[in-house]
């Protein structure tokens, strides 16, 4: 071990980039659809090794001595998210005439931009780094810290947070209802990069020991959550609604070619939601439709609204996503939102959300203005793009199931778990992952939206387009569901409400304090380190 870890600290040159590349990239092992998480013990391990050897000359000022690091943070950051992320450019290729020029920057430039906030993660390690478990504190601290800022700086994009990996099933899923997944990603770090103190001797002992203690307790109150704990109260019996989610699986093509039927792709909805229940099941009290599913804008629509309540029965919901436009007056363009309808069996819309967090580029074009002279434009083929609603609200249904909506990506993001959801029952999240084909991208939004589930304690009712459509229950474990590109609808019962902890405030107080705890025993190391050299 310690033979390797001098190779790899005084690799040098190109073979130091291509190490720092290959060792993210193969980090991704531990992502869905694979979930090796032991994938990351051996990058991290690395990443390590790797700073130890991202020395620059004494002389150097401040960024001359941490650019070394902050370099072999970004070739990491470039192999994981090139190797994470190469699926986006699938969803350029749904308009290939139009869009496939833009696939070198869907498949290198966004993996190049976010790998900067790993480069920095990195250079902030190197700022507190020592020779022993200190610099794996300081480099989890610095990880921790940048994972959360690239979810919240310009409008955020935290998909694929390392913490991820240490989750890829429900029994290592549940601290996230403490810590939260950032609070889990800054102690994966530290636990994946333990390995690497067995190379170098100094603090190993210690440093693996608090490794394993951590794992331990990650694995432990996962089967304590599981196993042991009181689970959320129990619907009574006349008062569970069953819950049918419908699949139809259309390409993504299909529902962009304006010469398609799409009043038959309407009713390709409306004959899944009107099929009789399964081995004599009960007939399902709420139907769901994935995003975008209805072809057209509703309320220009009546008939529609009629086939609609002729399919269903009186007592019947229909959840929907679907374009809504909102007219602004005279000579002014209308407004279009990505939104939620809730539809009655009478044909009434009775409820209705809108999304807030909206795609860039996909869903509307940041600096219009510029961009549009350059001739760029939004993926999604809407008159000025969609428009993001002010706030978000609970879709009360009949009954009194308040289900708090999220509508596709939205759900990867842990800070919109905020406002009404300490009052929801359970998650709403729609989505149309065809965008993505059969691509590692529909299990990866499946596995982050089943740890939003986890941390804020709800049941998750979750339909998609093509794959994966499910129902999840508050530990993330699936109660039913239809696998990716199988077309079809699954009835499943939701017997169990929320446990109260919806929000996120706990677990963001955890997450600092997590941070808090690291740096401590960084800069305990540093001093030790600085008065040893001394």
């Amino acid at each position: 071990m310690e033979r390797l870890a001098d190779r790899v600290i005084l690799v040098w040159g190109f073979k130091r980039s291509l190490l720092a590349i290959a060792a993210g990239a193969f980090a991704v092992l531990a992502l869905p659809p694979i979930g090796f998480f032991a994938a990351m013990f051996v990058s991290f391990t690395l990443l390590v090794w790797l700073i130890d050897g991202a020395a620059a000359s004494p002389e150097s000022g401040l960024i001359g001595r941490l650019w070394p690091a902050f370099a072999t943070g970004w070739l990491f950051g470039f192999g994981y998210f090139v190797a994470g992320l190469w699926w986006l450019g699938h969803a350029l290729l749904v308009d290939q005439e139009e869009f496939a020029w833009a696939l070198p920057l869907a498949i290198l430039g966004l993996p190049a931009c976010l790998a900067i906030f790993y480069g920095l993660a990195a250079a902030l390690a190197r700022i507190f780094w020592s020779d022993g478990m200190g610099r794996i504190a300081a480099l989890a601290a610095g990880f921790g810290l940048m994972e959360w800022l690239r979810s919240v700086i310009l409008t955020g994009f935290p998909w694929n947070a390392i913490g991820y990996g240490i989750m890829p099933v429900p029994l290592m899923m549940q601290s996230a209802h403490v810590i939260g997944a950032m609070g889990v990603t800054a102690l994966a770090v530290f636990v994946f990069s333990a390995p690497a103190l067995a190379g170098t001797r100094q603090g190993a002992r210690p440093g693996i020991a608090l490794a394993v203690l951590l794992f331990a307790a990650h694995l432990g109150y996962g089967a304590y959550s599981l196993h042991l704990a009181p689970r959320p109260d129990t619907l009574p019996e006349d008062k569970r609604p069953v819950v049918r989610l419908v699949q139809p699986a259309i390409d993504q093509t299909e529902k962009m070619d304006n010469d398609v039927d799409r009043a038959a792709i309407f009713e390709t909805h409306l004959k899944l939601s009107a099929e009789a229940p399964k081995n004599g099941g009960r007939k399902p009290d709420i139907i769901v439709w994935p995003e975008t599913s209805i072809p057209f804008i509703l309320t220009d629509n009546q008939d529609a609204l009629t086939r609609i309540a002729d399919t269903l029965d009186d007592n019947q919901i229909l959840i929907a996503g679907a374009v809504r436009a909102e007219e602004m007056g005279p000579g002014t363009p209308p407004r279009y939102y990505n939104s939620i309808y809730v539809i009655d069996g009478r044909g009434q819309i009775i409820a209705a959300s809108d999304k807030v967090h909206l795609v860039p580029f996909g869903e509307y074009l940041p600096f219009e203005d510029v961009l549009t002279e350059f001739g760029i434009q939004n993926v999604v083929e809407i008159p000025g793009g969609f428009s993001a609603a002010a706030s978000r609200h609970l879709l009360a249904l009949p009954g009194g199931l308040n289900l708090y909506p999220l509508i596709c990506y939205e759900i990867i993001f842990p800070g919109e778990m905020t406002g009404d959801i300490k009052d929801a029952n359970a998650i709403l999240n729609i989505t149309n992952d065809a965008w993505f084909g059969t691509t590692p991208g529909p299990y990866q939004h499946f596995q982050q939206a089943r740890v939003r589930a986890v941390e804020t304690g709800l049941p998750l009712i979750r339909d998609a387009n093509s794959g994966i459509s499910a129902l999840v229950n508050a530990h993330g474990e699936i109660i039913a569901g239809l696998d990716l590109g199988e077309t079809g609808f699954v009835d499943a019962t939701l017997d169990s409400i929320s446990d109260g902890v919806g929000t996120t405030f706990p677990r963001q107080t955890y997450f600092w304090l997590t941070e808090a705890l690291l740096i401590l025993i960084a800069l305990i190391s540093r001093r030790g380190f600085i008065s040893g050299l001394n």
